[in-house]
Parts: structure tokens; C-alpha cells; sequence
């Protein structure tokens, strides 16, 4: 038997994860009643019903009733029920820009601003993110990121971490990006660009690679920044960040810091976190330079 509540942020995904977690097999019901939670389970799991794996949606749409589901919950586990609780947050500017795009409503600023609605269910649903099983921030996913999370979570059995990681190379050239927590500097190393075998070539293919990682300094450098991030991951996720964006820049963002991103990548999906990588500025040399030639 497995039991998901499944709840969060309005606009943060949770029909999406519904709809994941029903190709999974799940039998899955949205806005049930609150006070129809318990009766429900029991329901689903007297022995009588072939029901083995179910997900349950909640979200602010229950109103008052919301502020009961605390004890709910408790009656739930008192009946002998465990139960595993996601909930799904997402940054205020981003459920912003979802609400403008769809043209919804907010639940709780049918007459009032939208901001408003999403600050007043942060507050109302704050009880929940803090006794969750599972915290996904959706903010800079796509959709099938956020399925691979759910499939790796609840079917595939893997052990997720509460925290998830991109690891982004860039060109300072081009700006640093701007939802970076932290930017590290590889300009230090020698440049494949100034060799005319490797100018054309990305840190993605092998004789850049080993150029990059031939290097003394990289090597150092590779190990004091797994160092500093095995220190500093766990930390920012005991004050409650649940997104992280690593980023690693040289001067284009095609060669040094495409290398160390990947190296980055690889050691942090090896320590077993959900993590992606980005090259934000892998293509923008060679269309610059198509351009030029117009």
C-alpha cells in the first residue's frame, strides 16, 4: 500500500504530478472534501478493494476546511495508514508569470491581486510544507523534469534529497546569469580557443576535455569546488532552499566552463543528488559568427 498527499503552491504543478502519477498506475482523485479524506482511505485499503497505490490532490481550494487537514493527517497514522506528503513550491515571480500566461485566477484573489492570493497561501499552507515528505520547487523545471523527479521518487524507489541542483556553464561576455546562488570564475585556466585544433570544438568533446582537465589547476580546482559544495548543499537546504543554481563561467561559455560544469554534474549526480546541466552560451560563438558573415 502507498498513500501520496499530494499539495502545494497553486499553479506549481500539482495536475501535472497528478496526471504522472495516474500513467504510474496510481489511482488518483483531486479536491477531495477534506473531512472525506479519511473515509477514503480506509476505503481504499479494507482488503475489499484492489486498490494498492494511491495519490490524493489538496490545495487551498478546500478553503477553511484547509486548517483541518493537520488533524486529518493525524487520524490517518492513528488508524494505522502511513502516508507520504510532496508538496510542490514554486517562486512568487514565476507563479506570477503562470497566472498572466493561463489568465487564471487565483483561488484566493478571486476580487484581489494575484500577489496577494500567493502570499495569503504561503501562509495557510505553510503547516504542510513544513511537515512534508518531499519538496519539489518547480520553478525553473520543465514539465519532464518534473515527471523525471516523480518517476524517481515514486517509481523507481530512488532516495531524493529535498533539493534540486542545476549546474549551468556560461560566457561572461554574455552576463552572468541572473538566477544564479552561486558563480564560479575558470577563467584562470588556459583557453582551448586560442589552440586552432580545439578553437571549434566545446568542452563536450574529448580533445577539449583532456586539454582543460590536463591542467594542474583544474584538477585542484575540481576537488575544492566538490570540497566546498559537499559542505554547502546540505546547509542550504537545512535553511529551506530547495533550488540551486550552480554556474561556472569562462569568457565564451563553450570550452573551460562547459568542461567543469559536466565534471560538476557528473561527482553531483554520483553523491546521489537530482541535479541537470545547462551550456547556456555553448552555440552563441558560432551564430555570432554566422551572423557576422551575412
Amino acid at each position: 500500500m502507498r498513500l501520496v498527499i499530494v499539495s502545494g503552491m497553486s499553479g506549481a504543478g500539482k495536475s501535472s504530478v497528478l496526471r504522472f502519477l495516474e500513467d504510474a498506475s496510481y489511482y488518483c482523485i483531486d479536491n477531495l472534501p477534506i473531512r472525506l479524506i479519511k473515509p477514503f482511505v480506509e476505503l481504499s485499503f479494507d482488503g475489499k478493494s484492489e486498490l494498492n497505490k494511491v495519490a490524493v490532490g489538496v490545495d487551498i481550494r478546500s478553503g477553511k476546511d484547509i486548517e483541518n487537514l493537520e488533524g486529518i493527517l493525524g487520524e490517518i497514522v492513528e488508524a494505522g495508514y502511513e502516508y507520504e506528503l510532496l508538496y510542490l513550491d514554486c517562486s512568487d515571480s514565476v507563479l506570477l508569470r503562470r497566472y498572466k500566461e493561463t489568465r487564471r485566477r487565483h483561488p484566493l484573489a478571486v476580487e484581489d491581486r494575484v500577489e496577494n492570493g500567493i502570499k495569503l497561501e504561503r501562509e495557510k499552507t505553510a503547516f504542510l510544507k513544513k511537515d512534508a515528505t518531499y519538496i519539489i520547487d518547480t520553478s525553473n523545471m520543465l514539465t519532464r523534469e518534473l515527471k523525471a523527479e516523480i518517476d524517481k521518487i515514486f517509481v523507481e524507489d530512488e532516495k531524493y534529497k529535498n533539493i534540486y541542483i542545476t549546474v549551468l556553464s556560461f560566457g561572461f561576455k554574455y552576463g552572468i546569469p541572473l538566477d544564479s546562488d552561486l558563480v564560479f570564475d575558470v577563467r584562470f585556466l588556459p583557453n582551448p580557443y586560442y589552440v586552432p585544433e580545439l578553437k571549434y570544438l566545446s568542452g563536450n568533446d574529448a580533445p577539449v576535455r583532456d586539454f582543460v582537465m590536463n591542467c594542474p589547476e583544474s584538477e585542484e580546482f575540481l576537488n575544492k569546488l566538490n570540497d566546498m559544495c559537499d559542505f554547502l548543499i546540505p546547509n542550504y537546504h537545512k535553511e529551506g532552499k530547495y533550488q540551486l543554481v550552480i554556474s561556472v563561467g569562462c569568457t565564451g561559455g563553450k570550452h573551460r566552463s562547459v568542461t567543469l560544469a559536466n565534471a560538476l554534474y557528473e561527482n553531483l549526480k554520483a553523491s546521489g543528488y537530482s541535479v541537470k546541466i545547462e551550456h547556456r552560451d555553448i552555440e552563441k560563438d558560432a551564430k555570432v559568427k554566422g551572423e557576422a558573415r551575412k
